[in-house]
């Protein structure tokens, strides 16, 4: 399939969609070559069908399966990327007291008793090992932010000195428009130009949406209740938009934020550098964090 062209002055943008790692992801580059930028967005899919199989549960010879398939019993040594990744998601963890967590269990009677501090890393082994027997671990959570940062690397590596990529909606970009203006929501994506963070600047930026589809379920019935799986108040938010310099980091902090509610959520960005939140509540109120404008 050609990339579609959308002409701008005497650039172009170049689009391409896929179906990737289950979700519709869109590659847009600038250039002014037809061939040379399908030839780079080619190459942006094999980088993320790489991590989606580096990433997968699905193969029984996959690196996670054998560290899931010894949870307590040995550790399971990795490759240095893999191993680097557990690692960021264990200080994701200790950064958001838990809230995100890539361990999970098939057995309820003991999912309370099994958390991110059950899985132990041996830097100078390289090794991964589940303590509890029945542990698992997934990236559901941050598999495509990471992907996109990767197609991003490679992207940037081949000189596209400007681009986006659309990950089932988180999106990551880089560089300048055609005509030199930069890249906004509503330019990158164009189904949240309604959104009120729409025009909002994420050049060089990552930008990633959590919806909470359960707020409906519990937040007007227990308003102000406490989320008993770490204290925080639990507040009707609808939505919360995370804008970091990685996709990882903003795919994986969207969904916590949203459990650990306005205040908490807010005042946790506002201690990290780069970083910005917008949420939006039931009733369609807007809270920001610092540095951060919204028209």
């Amino acid at each position: 399939m050609l990339a579609i062209k959308t002409l701008v002055s005497n650039l172009s943008v170049y689009r391409h969609s896929a179906m990737l790692m289950g979700d519709r992801f869109e590659i847009s580059v600038v250039g002014d070559n037809p061939g040379w930028a399908q030839e780079r967005i080619n190459d942006a899919i094999k980088e993320i069908n790489r991590v989606d199989k580096l990433l997968s549960t699905f193969g029984e010879d996959s690196t996670i399966n054998q560290v899931n398939r010894n949870a307590g019993i040995k550790p399971v040594k990795v490759n240095p990327e893999l191993y680097r990744l557990i690692d960021r998601s264990l200080q994701i963890s200790e950064l958001t007291y838990g809230v995100f967590d890539i361990s999970y269990t098939t057995g309820d009677k003991v999912s309370a008793k099994i958390n991110y501090n059950h899985i132990v890393l041996d830097p100078a082994a390289q090794t991964v090992f589940l303590t509890k027997a029945g542990m698992r671990i997934s990236f559901a959570a941050n598999a495509k932010g990471y992907a996109a940062d990767r197609a991003k690397y490679v992207l940037q590596m081949q000189d596209v000195s400007s681009g986006v990529i659309n990950a089932g909606g988180d999106l990551l970009a880089w560089g300048l428009q055609p005509d030199n203006e930069e890249w906004t929501v509503g330019a990158a994506d164009i189904e949240q130009e309604n959104q009120p963070y729409a025009g909002l600047n994420i050049s060089n930026m990552a930008f990633a949406t959590s919806v909470n589809n359960n707020h409906y379920k519990t937040a007007n019935k227990f308003p102000g209740a406490i989320n008993p799986a770490n204290g925080f108040e639990v507040s009707a938010i609808q939505s919360v938009s995370i804008l970091s310099p990685t996709a990882e980091l903003a795919d994986a902090m969207a969904t916590p934020v949203i459990k650990m509610g306005v205040n908490a959520g807010i005042y946790l960005i506002n201690q990290l550098n780069q970083m910005a939140c917008v949420i939006i509540d039931d009733n369609k109120r807007m809270y920001t964090s610092k540095h951060i404008a919204i028209n």
